[in-house]
């Protein structure tokens, strides 16, 4: 049997790109930033050179306030890369400032519905170093 995780990477690696680069660097330093127009306010995930709502090509980095809202989830059975031992959570969480960002919830699981528990973001280190942001259920703000 081939071992098909053998030459995958543990947690792969960001994309460092020109637009990315500075929400990468804001995770390492544990304050997520995201691009936020200058034109009409909105906030931008993925990075890019445009707002997705005005098309503004200014903006500035603000850093998050880590709330957001699970939109979606789903429990994986079956592993993909050794970093990720199922079953994990993957869930799409909708941040306070409006973006929709997928990523994972650590800790506990909620009680019942999933959709529209609040989260707040955690950063996680690798095995490599990486941090990486992910979310767990804000207790503190349960409905």
């Amino acid at each position: 049997m081939v071992d098909q995780h053998k030459n995958a990477a543990a947690v792969p690696t960001p994309v460092m790109g020109h637009y990315d680069r500075p929400m990468w660097e804001s995770i390492a330093a544990r304050r997520m930033a995201l691009q936020c127009c200058r034109n009409c306010g909105a906030f931008r995930y993925p990075p890019g050179p445009a707002c997705p709502k005005c098309l503004a090509e200014e903006a500035d980095w603000k850093p998050l306030s880590g709330m957001g809202t699970i939109m979606s989830w789903v429990v994986f059975h079956r592993q993909y890369l050794p970093a990720y031992p199922a079953p994990y959570h993957a869930i799409a969480v909708k941040l306070e400032e409006g973006p929709v960002m997928i990523s994972n919830l650590e800790g506990p699981q909620p009680e019942g519905a999933w959709i529209g528990q609040k989260v707040r973001i955690v950063y996680s280190e690798t095995a490599g170093g990486q941090t990486l942001p992910r979310f767990r259920l804000d207790l503190q703000h349960r409905d």
